[in-house]
C-alpha cells in the first residue's frame, strides 16, 4: 500500500496489536517511507553507536531532536506511537527508579525511606532512561516506515559484499523480515491467547508468584504451537510460490539513493559531528 491513512485506519493498523509498536508498519507515505531503506538503516546503525559518546545536555539535546524530527516527518500521530510504547515506558521508570538507589555519586539531595539519593543518582537514571527511549523511539521508526520487502532488499544489497564468500545474504535478510514482522503478530496471539485463558477464570496477575508462573505455562503451549503453525503456513506459500531462495531472482523495484537520502544523511553527519565536539568541549 503506497497511499496514505487517515488518523482513524492508522489507529486501525495500530490497534490490532497495543502491546508494542516494533514491527508493525503503518503507510502514511511521508517522506521518511519514500526514502531509500539503506540510508534508514545505516543511519539508525551509526545513531545507536553515536548515541553513547553523548556525555552534555548539549549532545543529548541533538540527538533528541534529530529523533522527534524524523518522527514528526513519519506522519505517525504521537498517541499511536506512545500506545505501541506502553511497555517501554515501565522500563524506563524502572531504569530510573533503580539508578536513584544504587548510583552514589555526587550530593545527598534527600533521603527516601532512610535511603539517600545522590545528585549523580538523578543526573545518570536521568541520562540512561533518556538513551532507552530515544534508542527504542528511531528503531521503531525502521519498521513503521519500511515495508518487509524494502526491509529484505536493504539488508541484501548491505551485505552484499559478503556474497563473494559464499554467504546466503539474501536468505538472511528474508529471515531478519519476517522475525521483525513476526513480533506484532505474536505479541497478538499472545493476548488473544490470554483473553481466552482469563475468561475461563485464569487470573495473571494476582496470587502469590509461584502461582502467577504455574497460570502462564497453560499459555505458552499454545503460543508455541500457534507459532509453529504460523511458521509452516509461511514455508508452504513460498513453496507453493515457487521460491528457491536469492539465486536468479529479479527485483520489481531496484532501490536508488535521491535527493532526500543524501540530505538525511547529511544532516544526521551534521548532528553527529556537532554532538562530538561539544563532547570534547564538556
Amino acid at each position: 500500500m503506497t497511499g496514505s491513512l487517515s488518523s482513524w485506519q492508522i489507529w486501525q493498523v495500530i490497534n490490532m496489536n497495543n502491546l508494542l509498536i516494533v514491527g508493525q508498519y503503518v503507510p502514511t507515505n511521508s517522506i521518511v517511507h519514500r526514502m531509500d531503506p539503506r540510508i534508514k538503516m545505516l543511519i539508525i546503525f551509526f545513531y545507536v553507536i553515536f548515541i553513547f559518546f553523548a556525555n552534555n545536555i548539549v549532545s543529548y539535546a541533538l540527538f533528541t531532536v534529530f529523533a522527534v524530527g524524523g518522527t514528526l516527518l513519519t506522519k505517525v500521530p504521537w498517541r499511536f506511537i506512545a500506545k505501541g510504547l506502553t511497555p517501554v515506558w515501565f522500563l524506563i521508570v524502572f531504569t530510573f527508579i533503580l539508578h536513584l538507589f544504587v548510583t552514589k555519586e555526587g550530593t545527598v539531595l534527600v533521603n527516601v525511606f532512610g535511603l539517600p539519593i545522590y545528585s549523580g543518582a538523578l543526573e545518570q537514571g536521568a541520562v540512561i532512561s533518556l538513551r532507552f527511549f530515544l534508542l527504542i523511539l528511531l528503531t521503531s521508526l525502521l519498521t513503521l516506515t519500511t515495508t518487509p520487502i524494502e526491509i529484505t532488499d536493504g539488508v541484501e544489497s548491505l551485505l552484499g559484499p559478503l556474497r563473494r564468500f559464499k554467504f546466503p545474504v539474501h536468505e538472511l535478510a528474508l529471515m531478519m523480515s519476517i522475525s521483525l514482522r513476526f513480533i506484532p503478530t505474536l505479541l497478538q496471539e499472545t493476548e488473544k491467547i490470554s483473553n481466552a485463558q482469563a475468561s475461563r477464570g485464569v487470573d495473571f496477575r494476582t496470587g502469590p508468584f509461584r502461582e502467577r508462573v504455574r497460570a502462564v505455562i497453560p499459555l505458552l503451549v499454545p503460543l508455541f504451537v500457534s507459532a509453529f503453525k504460523r511458521a509452516e503456513e509461511l514455508a508452504m506459500a513460498m513453496e507453493a510460490r515457487g521460491y528457491r531462495g536469492g539465486e536468479g531472482r529479479t527485483k520489481l523495484r531496484e532501490l536508488q539513493v535521491m535527493k532526500r537520502d543524501v540530505a538525511a544523511l547529511v544532516i544526521f553527519i551534521i548532528v553527529v559531528a556537532a554532538a562530538l565536539i561539544t563532547r570534547d568541549y564538556s
